[in-house]
């Protein structure tokens, strides 16, 4: 070899400096300066709803989380503590009380018997009657309403054979039957 394969060239700035940082103990310390945009810092209170990346946020109880489809699912699910009397909700009752009633079995009870003991407890037997006859008529409604606009004009056969079919559903008379069905249903409630 020969002398002049010497390095020849200077280090740049950055070079020493990180070399400078590596003998020192300091690795993970910077050799340069950043230059760049800076995004200005948005600040968002309880309850509010933002998009970023792509995704929606939002603040509940003071922590950031992500807005998902599955949060009303989340909202079903029975929490640890019942949101009336704090107490933990443990007792193989507890669950179905609070699918139905969005409280524990104790305070449910409670809170009928103060009915009782006011004498509201029939006006409050038939609202909830009412109510669940209303939901059944809601959901019929839509189900006669999904029949009606059902194209059934073909059908694939276990074989995989297509058989159309002809004729259809008179829509006068199922339409008639739906509605003396919900006048039927109404005139149960109490």
């Amino acid at each position: 070899m020969s002398k002049d394969n010497i390095l020849n060239k200077e280090f740049a700035k950055k070079d020493v400096e990180r070399l400078r940082n590596v003998l020192s103990g300091k690795a993970g310390e910077r050799s340069t300066e950043g230059v760049g945009y800076t995004k200005a810092k948005e600040f968002h209170k309880e309850g509010d709803v933002w998009t970023e990346n792509g995704r929606e946020w939002t603040i509940k109880d003071g922590l950031k989380q992500n807005v998902t489809k599955l949060d009303k699912a989340k909202s079903m699910a029975m929490p640890m503590f019942c949101p009336t009397c704090k107490n933990v909700m443990k007792s193989k009752n507890d669950k179905d009380f609070w699918a139905s009633y969005r409280r524990c079995f104790n305070c449910q009870a409670d809170f009928e018997t103060e009915l009782r003991i006011k004498g509201l407890w029939e006006t409050y037997q038939k609202n909830l009657y009412n109510e669940s006859l209303d939901d059944y008529v809601k959901n019929y409604k839509q189900w006669t309403e999904d029949m009606l606009n059902n194209n059934n004009r073909g059908f694939v056969t276990e074989a995989g054979d297509v058989e159309g079919w002809k004729g259809g559903i008179n829509t006068k008379l199922a339409q008639k039957s739906i509605d003396e069905t919900i006048a039927y249903l109404e005139s149960l409630k109490q």
